[in-house]
């Protein structure tokens, strides 16, 4: 990546310049890490104020009404530029864009960018692993949410995510595993509980209960998809109505 380039040449440099001049090699390789700790610092912010900038544009166009989803990726694709100067950046806004493809159903398109995400973006780990439960991958998938779970294991969601991908695949205990896993993680998750509950009654997982947030998967049909939205839409006319009263 450009920054650490940049900034350990700039160190080095400096480090063996001072060195030449007879000053102690100790007194130079500090000096050296000062120069290096400042300019990453320094190159870091100024990049991710730029990315930032762009992530809150697209959040932006994403916001309105209606969604400007073309041009939200579009502001996004441009940010990848930055990518070759910090790390990880190219794996967070690949992050978004495929979220934003796999939002809109457009799933082929959203493939390449979550096989590239960022991996503590929790949602975009869960949308690549149903990705490849969807194209008959399962151990890709059961490698992709153990990676998530690694590294995001205060996620409720994702936890049940995974568990139900399992269930769906039909194996049942390894669901019941996870879920298991899962509230040794998040002791007193009721959510966790009751879907290890159901699973050991042979009933179906209840995911309706993260709201919005599960379906933002696409795991349910359209049909339920509509009726939630409605629902929502609905709950926010009466909190209107109410608060005009």
């Amino acid at each position: 990546m450009y920054n650490i380039l940049i900034s350990a040449a700039s160190g080095a440099v400096l480090f063996l310049l001072l060195f030449a001049v007879k000053l102690p090699w100790w007194a130079a390789l500090l000096v050296g890490l000062v120069v290096f700790t400042a300019l990453f610092v320094g190159i870091s912010r100024v990049i991710m104020k730029k990315v930032m900038a762009s992530i809150e544009t697209a959040g932006k166009d994403l916001q309105a009404q209606p969604p400007r989803f073309e041009k939200a990726v579009r502001e996004l694709k441009d940010a990848l530029q930055y990518g070759k100067w910090q790390v990880y950046v190219e794996g967070q806004i690949n992050s978004q864009i495929g979220m934003i493809y796999y939002m809109k159903r457009d799933f082929s398109n959203a493939f390449p960018y979550l096989e590239k995400s960022f991996f503590k973006n929790w949602a975009a780990m869960g949308m690549l692993a149903i990705c490849y439960m969807k194209r008959q991958k399962k151990d890709k998938m059961i490698s992709t949410f153990d990676k998530a779970v690694q590294w995001n294991v205060k996620e409720p969601l994702l936890w049940g995510l995974y568990a139900y991908c399992l269930n769906e695949c039909g194996d049942v205990s390894k669901a019941k595993e996870v879920l298991g896993k899962g509230l040794k993680k998040l002791p007193g998750d009721a959510t966790l509980a009751d879907n290890l509950a159901c699973l050991e009654q042979g009933k179906k997982m209840k995911m309706r209960n993260y709201g919005d947030m599960w379906f933002q998967f696409h795991l349910e049909s359209l049909g339920a998809l509509q009726k939630h939205q409605m629902a929502a839409m609905g709950g926010r006319m009466q909190r209107r109505m109410v608060a005009r009263r």
